[in-house]
Formats: C-alpha cells, sequence, structure tokens
C-alpha cells in the first residue's frame, strides 16, 4: 500500500511530552491545595484535548471546580512546562527525513492547543516538516470528530483515502474512521485500552520506521 500524504498525531506518536503535561497537571492541582498524581495516570487522560484532561484530574482529586475556571492557571503552567523535557521517540527523524526526501507531504494533526505548537515543534527542530498544522482549537470541532482530518485533506488536496494517518489512541482511530482515512497505529504511545490488533489499522508498528 502506498499514500500520497501522511498526517500524523503528535503526542504520544512523535513526541513523547507525558512528563511536562502531568507537572503543568500537578502545578495546577498545587495551586489549588489537591493532591498530585503520578505522570502514569496522567498518561491514560491524554489525548481528548485540555478541557478533558483538566476535568479528569479535577475529577480524580474530588474536586468540585469546573475546567473553565481552572483553565487559566492549567494553561499558564502548560506552557511554562512545554520545553522542559520533551523527547521524539525513536526513528521520528529519520522517518520525516526520508518521507520528505520521497516528495510525500506531511501534516500534523494534534488536540494539543495550537498556540503551543510552533514553539515545540521548533525546539524539537521538526516544524519544517510540515505542510500543515491543526491544533485541537484551530476549528470548532477536534479529535475523534471527522473535520480536523478532513481539513488537512482538502488543503493537501487529496481525497482522505489517499492520505495516511498515524496515531496512537482511540482518539485518532476515531477521527480517521470518522473521515474514512487509513490508519497506522503505534505501539508506543498513550493508547489507553485501545486494543491495537482490533483496531482495524492497517499497520501497527513498533517503531515509524517500519511505516517506510
Amino acid at each position: 500500500m502506498s499514500y500520497a500524504a501522511v498526517i500524523f498525531d503528535l503526542d504520544g506518536t512523535l513526541v513523547d511530552s507525558a512528563g511536562d503535561i502531568a507537572e503543568a497537571v500537578n502545578r495546577t492541582l498545587q495551586a489549588y491545595a489537591l493532591p498530585p498524581v503520578p505522570e502514569a495516570t496522567v498518561r491514560g487522560w491524554i489525548g481528548d484535548g485540555v478541557r478533558a484532561l483538566l476535568r479528569t484530574a479535577l475529577d480524580a482529586a474530588g474536586s468540585a471546580r469546573l475546567p473553565e475556571e481552572v483553565m487559566p492557571e492549567f494553561m499558564r503552567h502548560y506552557r511554562d512546562c512545554l520545553l522542559r523535557s520533551p523527547r521524539l521517540y525513536p526513528g521520528v527523524i529519520e522517518t520525516l527525513t526520508r518521507l520528505q526526501a520521497r516528495g510525500t507531504p506531511m501534516a500534523i494533526c494534534t488536540n494539543k492547543p495550537s498556540a503551543l505548537l510552533p514553539p515545540l515543534l521548533e525546539h524539537l527542530r521538526i516544524a519544517g516538516f510540515f505542510a500543515h498544522v491543526v491544533g485541537g482549537d484551530s476549528l470548532p470541532q477536534r479529535k475523534p470528530d471527522a473535520a480536523p482530518l478532513l481539513y488537512l485533506a482538502q488543503a493537501l488536496q487529496l481525497a482522505p483515502g489517499q492520505c495516511l494517518m498515524v496515531g496512537d489512541s482511540a482518539t485518532d482511530l476515531g477521527a480517521a474512521d470518522n473521515a474514512g482515512m487509513p490508519i497506522a497505529l503505534v505501539r508506543y504511545g498513550y493508547r489507553r485500552e485501545l486494543d491495537l490488533e482490533a483496531a482495524g489499522a492497517v499497520a501497527v508498528v513498533d517503531d515509524l520506521r517500519q511505516l517506510l
């Protein structure tokens, strides 16, 4: 199988940022005198956007506060922790470099807030690989809605079926299924309870280089 373009998820697919997100969550909880949570727990909350992340964190802490009330505090810590220790997964640079050399257009579709994407991508030195980047607030809808992937396919001037989505979670799988776009899944990301082998992906890989 071959595809005319590749659309990547970010957190859990290209970048391991769970430690930084967990630190931002715990700094926020501390600001409201709430107990911290382990990084491993936060890993299971990543993928559905910051509001869902905060709602889950507040519920876990037994707080009745609304995500909207806590959001400004969280976003301050999220920005402060953004470049604390993110790392690319093994094989990411080689895969992106080889796809670029083949002339394959690439894009990012993430639920991370769009304002945080340029500094993170520049810090990791991968910004130049992507023709288009869509964040969780770039459109009225976010994954698992089909809209972000359909938007990117249109921007790439391709049909959804000509693009390959690469992700790590049920959120990515749902978006791809809703958009009619084939998906490859990685085993190393923040998959939560997704059964990778039963997901109907065109591939399930341990390393992005296997996509090549």
